[in-house]
C-alpha cells in the first residue's frame, strides 16, 4: 500500500500555521484532493469530559476507546510516548490523499515553515534538507521558495507537483 503523503507546516507560535492550514484545506478539496490533519499538542489534552460515558470506560481501565454516532467517529488511545508522524498516519488515517500536519517542527516529512520576521525569532528550518517552501517573509540566508502567506493557490500548485505527484 502506498504511503499517504505528509506535509509539515510549522512556525513559532502566533506566525499563522493553523490559518494557513484553513485556508490549504479548502483550496486542495477544491482540485479533488482528500485531505487530513494531525496536529500535535506538546502539552497533551483531553476530549473526554469528566462524567461522560467515555470517560468512564477510560477511567474503568479501557486502552482504547472510540466514540462513534452517524457520520463521525473519534479515537482515544493510550500511547507509551509521542508517535512519529508515519506512525500516526499508518494507525489513524485512511482514505486521503494527502496528510497536512500542524506542530511537529522537526520531521523528516517536506515542511512549509510559516515565518514572520515581526516575531522576532530564528528560522527553525535552517539548514532542514527537507524545508519545501516559505510562507511569509524570507529570512536572509535561505534559498527555498518563498509565497506570500495569501498565495494559497501557488502553495497548493506547489504540493501537488513536489509531494501529491511525486
Amino acid at each position: 500500500m502506498k504511503k499517504i503523503p505528509i506535509v509539515s507546516i510549522v512556525g513559532y507560535s502566533g506566525s499563522g500555521k493553523t490559518t494557513l492550514v484553513e485556508k490549504m484545506i479548502p483550496e486542495l478539496k477544491r482540485r479533488g484532493w482528500r485531505v487530513a490533519t494531525i496536529k500535535h499538542n506538546r502539552h497533551g489534552f483531553e476530549v473526554d469530559h469528566e462524567g461522560k460515558d467515555s470517560w468512564r470506560h477510560r477511567r474503568a481501565g479501557a486502552s482504547v476507546t472510540v466514540l462513534a454516532s452517524p457520520g463521525k467517529v473519534a479515537v482515544m488511545a493510550d500511547l507509551e510516548g509521542d508517535l512519529s508522524l508515519g506512525e500516526l498516519a499508518d494507525r489513524f488515517i485512511r482514505g486521503v490523499d494527502v496528510i497536512l500536519t500542524e506542530g511537529f517542527k522537526k520531521n523528516p516529512h517536506p515542511k512549509i515553515e510559516v515565518y514572520r520576521k515581526s516575531l522576532g525569532r530564528d528560522f527553525i528550518s535552517r539548514g532542514d534538507a527537507s524545508l519545501l517552501a516559505i510562507a511569509g517573509d524570507r529570512p536572509q540566508g535561505i534559498d527555498a521558495p518563498c509565497y506570500d502567506l495569501d498565495d494559497i493557490a501557488g502553495l497548493a500548485d506547489l504540493i501537488e507537483k513536489k509531494v501529491i505527484r511525486a
